[in-house]
């Protein structure tokens, strides 16, 4: 029947699908050509097959894309603590998509949320991971879920954060934090120094994965999800060996007064406070773990060794301290001086040649 105009005013229209169905809306609008712009869009959609791929999207809102993600993703694939975080995640992105359906999440719409962060002060960083969540929502929603037929961030570049800042302690600067810690803080630096471990890592690890013997340590739940063994060194064993006399009923290696596992926001409050008596700036908890991987790699230590005690997937990310080490370089230059020494004998033997002549 296609475009047609009611008693309204408005104009609808009806068209006709596979199966006999028909399909008769509004268009909105009481101007003829809009209404005809409208309608020639629609069945442009139909033949392409975009039409029904909205539909279905504007059946699903943004909160039913949060829930599911966290429900079957967030909380069985990821840690605690990343489960934790996405949830934090998805807050900011309800102020911007709250009570949106997904067909309403667009290139535009994203757009606009990045704008408003911006002008909320968040960080290059703290955008990035907000729509890293949501893109991997919706790559879900439109693979696994089939509630979109293509996803916004087809068409939205999503600005990495420059991740190249480097901090480590200074020997001076490690003596001055431990110094200014609580002795269980003290502990848990020391810990980190020395194994390079992730703080989660550290605050979740129990006393049945240490063996003291074999001087290593198991960690079941990593970032990545595989399990891996880190050797311990002396000063990690004599640490170990001391707090093993007393060990809580709760299992974990570094616990409470009152025995229960080391809150992380304990940490981060005692963490910053000790570095605020000793004068220590523009240094997080996480520096504890480069200061472990630059301080081996100044030493000499493989880049591969690096990598396996950092648990990292692949070298390219270990490479960054690399420079770290530049006597690595040292024979690569060195074989210039070769060529210089063969050229002059060259010369020498050049000269030599024409005097006898």
């Amino acid at each position: 029947m296609g475009l047609y105009k009611r008693k309204s005013g408005f104009y609808y229209y009806d068209i006709s699908v596979e199966n006999g169905n028909r399909i008769q809306k509004s268009t909105g609008t009481k101007n003829k050509k809009l209404a005809q712009k409208i309608y020639d869009k629609i069945v442009a959609d139909i033949v392409d097959g975009r039409y029904f791929e909205r539909l279905e999207a504007q059946k699903h809102s943004f909160e039913d894309l949060k829930e599911r993600y966290m429900r079957e993703h967030s909380r069985v694939n990821k840690t605690v603590t990343s489960s934790v975080r996405d949830q934090s995640l998805f807050k900011h992105l309800s102020d911007g998509f709250g009570g949106s359906t997904l067909a309403d999440i667009t290139p535009a719409r994203i757009s606009e949320y990045k704008s408003l962060r911006r002008t909320q002060g968040a960080k290059t960083a703290t955008l990035a991971r907000e729509l890293e969540v949501l893109r991997h929502a919706l790559n879900l929603a439109l693979r696994d879920w089939e509630w979109i037929g293509k996803t916004p961030f087809e068409k939205v570049r999503i600005e990495k954060p420059n991740n190249k800042k480097e901090r480590w302690l200074t020997e001076e600067e490690e003596q001055d934090l431990l110094a200014a810690s609580l002795p269980w803080l003290r502990e848990i630096i020391i810990f980190a120094l020395n194994t390079g471990m992730r703080q989660n890592e550290i605050l979740t690890l129990k006393w049945k994965q240490v063996d003291l013997k074999r001087r290593t340590a198991t960690l079941l739940v990593t970032k990545n999800k595989e399990k891996r063994t880190i050797p311990l060194n002396q000063t990690v064993l004599n640490l170990l060996t001391r707090k093993g006399k007393v060990r809580s009923i709760s299992g974990y290696v570094f616990v409470s007064q009152a025995g229960t596992r080391v809150d992380a926001s304990n940490v981060r409050r005692a963490f910053i406070s000790a570095k605020k008596k000793s004068g220590i700036e523009d240094f997080r908890f996480h520096d504890l773990r480069h200061t472990f991987a630059t301080r081996l790699v100044q030493a000499g230590v493989d880049l591969y060794v690096v990598k396996e005690l950092l648990g990292h997937k692949s070298i390219a990310m270990t490479m960054r301290y690399a420079h770290h080490y530049p006597e690595s370089l040292r024979a690569g230059v060195e074989v210039l001086d070769k060529c210089v020494d063969f050229t002059e004998q060259e010369k020498k033997e050049g000269l030599e040649k024409s005097l006898s002549l």
